[in-house]
């Protein structure tokens, strides 16, 4: 049994864990592998190959690394190829010369995965072409006008479309690596790498929990950026769209009309992600009860609360609370 050749591409101002995350788990899998279980011949050989002539990469944290090879140098056959980030003013300066080689390559490779905004990589290349794929959820609105055609879903932490894999922010990339070990040698290889790194073999929730659900730097000159501080006040209260509409001296076909064309919402659902913005605020920072969060943000009771986190989070607020709250509240 041969080794299997990953061969990660860092792009420049990628996040190292974009990087690095991947590389530690392979690594921690092949010394698992060969140590711990003594199989020869399996495991992984880690290449960082660079896209273009530069082998030198920075990234986002201003720190370099030096890929020994080009993509261009590698001729033994590559497994799986990931792709770490993608920086789209190489697409604005016109260099192609990642998605050139992907395009022509591809149908060698056994597996192709991309990390974070890699599956811009992968969709300008025509891999993911009619396929399901995840990104970073705050690009996920961009990718889907700019890609039509591509399934997206940024929800899961990774997704998988036959041997096309895409990873969603950053960490996601651990997520995925440690389900290509799985795939490759077994769960029991996978836990043992997980427990190694203190990781979770596979993640609770989705990544839709770390999302924001209203990109509000993009609505701050709409009518919803003129009405939030004042829904802000007037949370707990029903916030039905007639009023809203009169709160502003406008018609109530005018401002839906106006108001779902600047946001891309309707003023209700505007008002119930803004609710659950809020609740998530009180969950993560104050020991409010679900009971008063509920009132507080005008979601009903518990049940409803619970019901809309769910429909918005994919996650309840009991787990959200015990993920993200803040060791310092009080």
């Amino acid at each position: 049994m041969a080794k299997k050749l990953v061969v990660i591409v860092p792009m420049p101002g990628t996040y190292m864990l974009d990087i690095a995350g991947p590389c530690d788990v392979f690594s921690a899998a092949d010394s698992i592998l060969h140590e711990g279980l003594g199989e020869e011949g399996a495991g992984y050989e880690l290449l960082l190959a660079a896209y273009g002539d530069e082998k030198t990469v920075q990234t986002k944290s201003g720190i370099s690394m030096t890929c020994p090879v080009t993509l261009a140098e590698i001729t033994q056959p590559i497994d799986t190829l990931i792709v770490a980030g993608f920086p789209m003013a190489l697409l604005h300066a016109g260099d192609r010369r990642l998605i050139n080689w992907l395009k022509i390559n591809y149908p060698r490779l056994h597996r192709v995965a991309s990390i974070c905004v890699g599956t811009y990589a992968l969709a300008e290349a025509g891999i993911l072409e009619g396929k399901n794929a995840t990104t970073h959820w705050e690009h996920s609105r961009a990718f889907q006008e700019k890609y039509p055609t591509i399934r997206v879903d940024t929800n899961p932490f990774y997704t998988k479309d036959g041997n096309v894999y895409t990873s969603g922010g950053v960490s996601s990339g651990v997520d995925l690596s440690l389900a290509l070990v799985e795939e490759d040698y077994g769960r029991e290889v996978a836990i043992q790498v997980a427990r190694k790194l203190v990781l979770y073999l596979k993640r609770p929730g989705f990544q839709s929990q770390f999302a924001n659900l209203l990109q509000l730097h993009s609505v701050a000159n709409s009518l919803a950026g003129k009405l939030r501080p004042w829904m802000l006040d007037h949370l707990d209260k029903e916030l039905g769209v007639e009023e809203l509409a009169n709160h502003l001296n406008m018609s109530l076909r005018n401002f839906t009309r106006v108001f779902t064309r600047e946001t891309g919402m309707t003023p209700a659902k505007f008002v119930e992600k803004l609710r659950v913005e809020i609740a998530r605020k009180y969950l993560e920072d104050s020991d409010y009860s679900m009971e008063q969060i509920a009132a507080r943000c005008g979601l009903g009771g518990v049940v409803s609360m619970r019901r809309v986190f769910l429909r918005h989070m994919n996650v309840t607020p009991s787990d959200y609370r015990r993920t993200f709250r803040t060791s310092f509240a009080d």
